[in-house]
């Protein structure tokens, strides 16, 4: 394929460019036909395609939304919106597993480049959404197979004591009291199980000293007390340079990443997805 002109390449550099403006205004509808022109005249830019896909999510049309970023990935493997774009509208129509993907491709690959940018927060957000949802999404599936089953089992377990009753050798009361313990016991055994899908109060050392939430970005500082890097961060700018509890002076660059704490919280949201719940 011949070289494009340096001319139609800054017409279609300048035609993005409008098109985000337009997007800024929320003038989506305008923005998708700068892109589309920019397309047009560079079609092997793996951005322009990207930036139509926003364009195209905040329209709602998810088609073209997956469409576009699955042509985006053909000409850059590694674009992070495409990668974003096409995890949000796996699921939208709840491929979790597949989107969750995406969602992490897209955030490893910002991650590296520009670690503290709005957009890695915005995957964050995406990512905690998608895992909760699976997993609330399961929780139902599980809750429900477990309840039939739970009675399945009730069930012949009350028909299997009303045929043997008579050939055994035990009393009614004696009978009665046999299938009101199993009972007991199966009962206990469902609701044992159900209690994964169950929520409960995230352990404190996992959550941070001032927002009380579960921890994201933990830092340890000098007092050995682990805080929320963002919130301890804004504590230090406007309330002034201490630490929040000890007291004692602190300032920014003493602030140390807990490694150990982020991959303990990292374990506890595996095992206990509906905790992802706390960070949205």
């Amino acid at each position: 394929m011949a070289p494009v002109p340096a001319s139609v390449v800054r017409q279609a550099e300048l035609l993005d460019a409008n098109g985000k403006k337009y997007f800024e205004k929320r003038r989506f509808l305008a923005a998708v036909d700068a892109h589309t022109e920019a397309i047009t005249l560079c079609p092997d830019v793996a951005l322009y395609w990207a930036n139509r896909a926003i364009c195209y999510r905040k329209l709602n049309q998810w088609t073209k939304v997956e469409a576009d970023s699955r042509k985006a990935l053909e000409l850059d493997s590694r674009s992070t919106k495409a990668h974003f774009m096409l995890g949000l509208t796996l699921v939208e129509r709840q491929e979790y597993a597949e989107g969750i993907k995406e969602l992490e491709k897209a955030l490893n690959i910002e991650g590296l480049i520009n670690p503290k940018s709005d957009m890695v927060m915005e995957i964050k957000q995406s990512l905690f959404e998608a895992k909760y949802n699976e997993w609330e999404l399961l929780s139902s599936k599980r809750e429900w197979m477990l309840q039939n089953l739970k009675d399945s089992c009730e069930k012949a377990l009350t028909e299997y004591h009303f045929l043997h009753d008579s050939q055994d050798d035990y009393g009614p009361k004696e009978a009665e009291n046999d299938v009101v313990g199993q009972l007991r016991v199966l009962n206990e055994v469902f609701s044992k199980t159900a209690s994964v899908d169950t929520p409960t109060e995230v352990p404190d050392y996992l959550c941070c000293k001032i927002t009380l939430n579960i921890f994201q970005d933990p830092v340890i500082a000098p007092s050995g007390i682990t805080y929320e890097r963002a919130m301890i961060i804004k504590h230090l700018q406007k309330v002034g340079n201490f630490d929040p509890i000890t007291r004692e002076p602190l300032e920014q660059h003493q602030l140390v990443p807990n490694l150990a704490i982020k991959e303990a919280v990292q374990a506890y949201l595996n095992d206990h997805p509906w905790a992802y719940g706390a960070r949205l």
